[in-house]
């Protein structure tokens, strides 16, 4: 299936497609790690949100990193993408075609994927990507991070997961999942697996050593391993 964009036209990958999800994408024309950034496609009502936004996008740009992210280019979504390209760096964005009448699709990124669902998107994102963050955002941002977190639970990847908690956004999810593991739904490696950062110069300092799915996954290593644990 294809749709046309701005006298574009791109195929629409669907979930037949993500069943073969490395024949699907191709990853060999990129020229850098990408880190997978979940954030909202509203700005909020405080002006850090937007201003943290670009400064990652700085960020990543200027130490070598690539962007994969929602596609679109509003919110802090929009923000992000807008200072990685400005920096020169790759920029991937991927979009289901129902959303293209809510989001309006960036237009100067280095490769965008259209996709049947919101499943397809997320396989797709998480296919591209060698770290995930998550800015402020609303209901889809907490759910693409914690769908990610217990895809790395189940040993489905062993990709770095950051929250960057600006402003204290992520204060009480924060304590929620403390409270979580507490009562005994969860892990307590998992939770340390979440790791927080209150700065983005934190956030890109441990994402210098960059670990891709496409390593064998030893389950005894990953059951064992330690990260940083969540912070207040």
């Amino acid at each position: 299936m294809q749709m046309k964009i701005n006298n574009h036209t791109y195929e629409v990958l669907t979930s037949q497609d993500i069943a073969h999800i490395e024949k699907a994408i191709d990853k060999s024309a990129l020229a850098m790690p990408l880190v997978a950034v979940y954030c909202g496609s509203r700005l909020g009502n405080d002006g850090v949100y937007e201003q943290a936004a670009r400064e990652l996008g700085r960020a990543l740009a200027k130490n070598g990193l690539g962007l994969v992210y929602g596609g679109a280019s509003i919110g802090l979504m929009g923000a992000v993408a807008d200072e990685v390209i400005k920096g020169g760096a790759q920029a991937i964005g991927v979009i289901p075609t129902f959303m293209l009448k809510h989001e309006i699709a960036h237009h100067e990124l280095t490769r965008l994927h259209l996709t049947d669902t919101m499943h397809t998107r997320k396989t797709v994102m998480a296919e591209y990507a060698d770290a995930f963050i998550t800015l402020p955002g609303g209901l889809g941002t907490l759910e693409e991070i914690m769908e990610i977190a217990t895809w790395r639970q189940l040993y489905q990847h062993e990709k770095p997961m950051i929250i960057l908690n600006i402003n204290g956004f992520y204060d009480c999810l924060i304590e929620h999942l403390k409270y979580t593991a507490e009562q005994g739904f969860m892990k307590q490696e998992d939770l340390d697996r979440l790791v927080i950062c209150n700065t983005i110069s934190e956030a890109i300092d441990l994402l210098q050593v960059i670990v891709t799915i496409d390593d064998e996954v030893d389950t005894e290593k990953m059951a064992g391993s330690k990260s940083k644990a969540l912070q207040n």
